[in-house]
């Protein structure tokens, strides 16, 4: 089963406001997904064997719409008034570049029933989901996903490992608290 997500060709949107005054500006936003779902790769330098998601921002593009005075209004000696001629220009900033955000995850093999389960009891006891917990990763778990990562700063529905671990469901490392196993301790591991 695939969880990765169909998304829509960018769109740019650009809008051009007449008026008054030297210029306008308008912001354009190009539209994509904020993840593109699980991968068995990852950043450059991925630790092997380590599954990520990623976050999408999108492109700001500002459209600047400028009206410049050829001629200015004029009076006629009889009374008549002509009026002033304008050119217009418009032109289109990149205010802010497109990025990505990687984040490692629970690999997709990871994502059994069981497992989802115990997530939807988790997000459940935190407020963040109502019903059934019938372990389908379904899109009202996915959006209690994006709402519980959001209050930390991740929006998307692609469940983050650091999610993970908050919510009880992956244990911490030791390396992650700063202690490094002693090499006794690695060869007991082996």
């Amino acid at each position: 089963m695939s969880t990765f997500r169909k998304w829509p060709s960018f769109l740019a949107l650009a809008m051009v406001i007449p008026g008054c005054g030297s210029g306008v500006i308008t912001t354009a936003y190009l539209s994509e997904p904020d993840t593109i779902g699980y991968h068995s790769y990852g950043p450059e330098g991925a630790a092997p064997g380590t599954c990520w998601g990623v976050e999408f921002t999108p492109a700001v593009i500002e459209t600047v719409t400028e009206h410049h005075v050829l001629t200015p209004e004029t009076t006629q000696p009889d009374g008549t008034v002509l009026p002033a001629t304008y050119r217009t220009s418009t032109r289109q900033e990149m205010v802010q570049d497109r990025g990505e955000k990687w984040f490692e995850t629970p690999c997709e093999r990871d994502l059994t029933p069981d497992f989802i389960a115990s997530l939807q009891r988790a997000l459940q006891l935190r407020g963040y989901l109502r019903g059934s917990t019938d372990g389908v990763l379904d899109v009202r778990t996915k959006r209690a996903i994006q709402e519980f990562q959001r209050d930390f700063g991740l929006d998307s529905d692609v469940l983050s490992m650091r999610a993970a671990r908050q919510l009880g469901l992956v244990a911490y490392g030791r390396e992650e608290f700063g202690v490094t196993p002693s090499p006794e301790s690695a060869k007991d591991q082996k």
